[in-house]
């Protein structure tokens, strides 16, 4: 990607020389410079120094709003001081025992308190490892060897889901991925309950499993309509098909039981991460008993064999201590409804300011996160995009990816950090001077876009909130 001439990349460049410094060692040890697909960004991204509640500091010294939030993890924001002491306490007690201890039964006791579906848990060291084994604990118990999977959402990044995400719609493989493996995945448009019934029943007798984002694909980027889950659920009970809820990012976000917990839904079995963990490494596969049996080892004479999982940090003492500490503020207080009321505030300034500067973007989203489309529909409002009135291919295809880095760069100018999406997370210690700072950056960088002619004249100004 070949960035314009422009005044924000040229400020960019002379704001941050001792990020630029370190980017340019990282491109002699890691791909691209770069250890996870989503901080690549052009020239280079900022290398942070600290981090503390909803800000953090830049190897240059420039204060920050944060809306990566951790990929999500970070529900209560940097170094909230419950966590911090929990893990500070562990570590001087051991790291890595090797063997069971008290911290994962009390873990595992606050996600099966919090989790309505979660009769059984097993940890793991991250969302990829779960959705990995959630598939593979539903081939087990169905004898089954195909899984459902919607264009669009999400699942992590191993072989079964690491196609038809931001490309491959058509489920062919990306490099890598065995054409086998490909042709074991039955690719769905996502929202269409019409051709997910077809789809299901074609494949019947072959479909083990169904996984989904219950919030629209990429943490709600593209939502779904408000029957699709109920079908779904519908469909996968009539059929026999395990029904996963891939919550990586919803749970205990959308709510402190998860978006199972808001939809009243019961999945079969829920894959967890990022919060699960207050900000470390650290996941779960939870769900119905008689599925998640086929990780026990069998009593007397076999009449099954066992699913071998292993996982050296598999409930690692530091990720329980930290997610025991985490779990228990999201159990008893309010810290979802306020960063998702801080996320509603948001998309509503940001909406106001696009109204006021006549461009012709949309903020959107629901509970803790919010996102900005470039391209909408030109019938297109807010609340139309989140009630899934559009298809995936208005989110996921014909995005600029020249005019995003340069809207995160200008944004990065301000002192506000967004994500790829372009959007983010937000936290529930967010505050009214992030709001204003957020606010004014996205108005400045808007400015200097239309200025510099990178976005033209409106097509038509967003409707609503």
């Amino acid at each position: 990607m070949n960035l314009p001439n422009s005044s924000i990349v040229a400020t960019y460049l002379s704001r941050t020389p001792k990020s630029a410094r370190l980017a340019a060692e990282a491109q002699g040890i890691f791909p691209s410079g770069i250890t996870h697909d989503g901080r690549y960004l052009k020239p280079y991204g900022i290398y942070v120094d600290r981090a503390r509640g909803s800000r953090k500091w830049d190897a240059d010294g420039h204060e920050y709003a944060d809306y990566s939030g951790g990929h999500g993890a970070l529900l209560l924001g940097h170094n909230h001081p419950a966590v911090t002491e929990a893990v500070r306490r562990q570590i001087e007690r051991g790291t890595h025992f090797g063997a069971c201890h008290e911290l994962e039964v009390r873990w595992g006791e606050w996600v099966q308190k919090l989790v309505p579906s979660a009769e059984r848990v097993r940890f793991t060291s991250s969302g990829t490892e779960a959705t990995m084994l959630a598939m593979r604990l539903a081939r087990a118990s169905t004898g089954r060897t195909k899984v459902m999977h919607f264009m669009g959402h999400f699942h992590g990044w191993h072989d079964h889901v690491a196609f038809g995400v931001s490309s491959h719609f058509d489920g062919t493989p990306t490099p890598g991925v065995l054409a086998g493996v490909a042709h074991s995945i039955v690719m769905a448009p996502p929202g269409d309950a019409a051709e997910t019934r077809r789809l299901m029943e074609r494949h019947a007798a072959d479909l083990a499993a169904v996984i989904v984002e219950p919030t629209g694909a990429s943490w709600g980027q593209v939502p779904l309509p408000q029957d699709f889950l109920p079908a779904l659920r519908q469909m996968t009970a009539k059929h026999g098909v395990v029904l996963i809820f891939d919550e990586v990012i919803s749970g205990f976000r959308c709510a402190p039981g998860g978006a199972q917990q808001v939809f009243a839904i019961r999945p079969d079995l829920t894959t967890l991460a990022k919060i699960i963990a207050g900000g470390l490494p650290g996941g779960a596969i939870v769900g119905r008993a008689d599925i998640m049996e086929g990780l026990s080892f069998p009593e007397g004479k076999p009449q099954r064999e066992k699913i071998s999982h292993h996982g050296t940090f598999n409930a690692n003492p530091l990720s329980a201590a930290a997610g025991i500490a985490a779990l228990e503020i999201v159990g008893t207080t309010d810290a979802c409804d306020r960063a998702s009321r801080y996320a509603a505030q948001l998309r509503d300034a940001l909406n106001e300011v696009l109204r006021e500067e006549g461009v012709g973007w949309i903020a959107y989203g629901s509970f803790s996160g919010f996102h900005i489309l470039m391209n909408p529909p030109a019938d297109a409002t807010p609340e139309k995009i989140n009630a899934g009135a559009y298809g995936f291919e208005t989110f996921k295809t014909g995005r600029d990816p020249v005019l995003i880095n340069l809207l995160r760069l200008g944004m990065l100018n301000e002192g506000v950090d967004l994500f790829s999406w372009p959007g983010g997370p937000t936290s529930a210690v967010h505050t009214g001077d992030d709001l204003v700072r957020t606010v004014e950056a996205f108005r400045g960088t808007l400015r200097i876009l239309k200025r510099e002619g990178h976005i033209g004249a409106t097509r038509r100004a967003p409707v609503g909130a």
